[in-house]
């Protein structure tokens, strides 16, 4: 769509989100323009899976005080990429997100305030997927949070030969996984599953 049907669409919404229910909003979209309107409504965050391909995406975010998130994407948003290649998939995905979290640092934004996601089925196959979950360790050293985004997604359903609907139990999962080797945000459908998973491995953690 245009930015300015963008617009419409997502800044009303998360001006009305943020008036009814005062949490936390994090606003998708890789424009500018569109996280700087959206982090006057009441969004905190804005997460763009292009890498910042937007000079001015980083800027805004600073000047608005707001969390940024860098996720991993081999060409561009909306760009078909049928058939992927990376020499070393967790590698190349980890130097990339490096570079983007250099980047918002030079920026202003502190380390408090990145996040970087490895973009699963972005720009990957299933085993690229599933391999960059295995290798979630290094890319949480990273020095900034590491979101992991697996829940329903389709590495799980080709993997498992899963409908969409039937992805709740991998993806519980995947999460657990994930947040196993180091990922310390989820991106989610069901709450309370991932809720369930993240105590229980806190706990676990916690203990040893």
């Amino acid at each position: 769509v245009s930015e300015a049907e963008e617009l419409d669409r997502v800044v009303p919404a998360v001006a009305a989100l943020h008036e009814r229910f005062g949490v936390p909003l994090s606003v998708d979209t890789w424009r500018a323009g569109v996280a700087a309107a959206a982090y006057r409504a009441g969004a905190v965050m804005g997460n763009d899976i292009s890498g910042f391909a937007d000079p001015d995406y980083l800027p805004a975010a600073a000047e608005a005080g707001a969390a940024v998130v860098a996720t991993h994407i081999r060409l561009s948003p909306r760009v078909p990429d049928p058939e992927p290649h990376y020499d070393d998939v967790v590698e190349d995905v980890r130097r990339y997100l490096a570079e983007r979290v250099e980047r918002a640092r030079a920026a202003g934004i502190g380390d408090d305030r990145i996040v970087v996601d490895a973009g699963l089925d972005l720009g990957k196959t299933t085993p690229h997927s599933l391999q960059l979950l295995a290798g979630s360790a290094r890319l949480a050293d990273l020095g900034v949070p590491l979101l992991l985004s697996a829940s329903n997604k389709g590495f799980l359903g080709e993997a498992f030969g899963l409908a969409i609907g039937e992805r709740q139990m991998a993806s519980t999962a995947a999460h657990a996984v994930g947040v196993s080797l180091g990922c310390r945000i989820l991106r989610v459908h069901d709450v309370a599953a991932a809720r369930r998973v993240r105590d229980t491995l806190a706990a676990v953690l916690e203990a040893g």
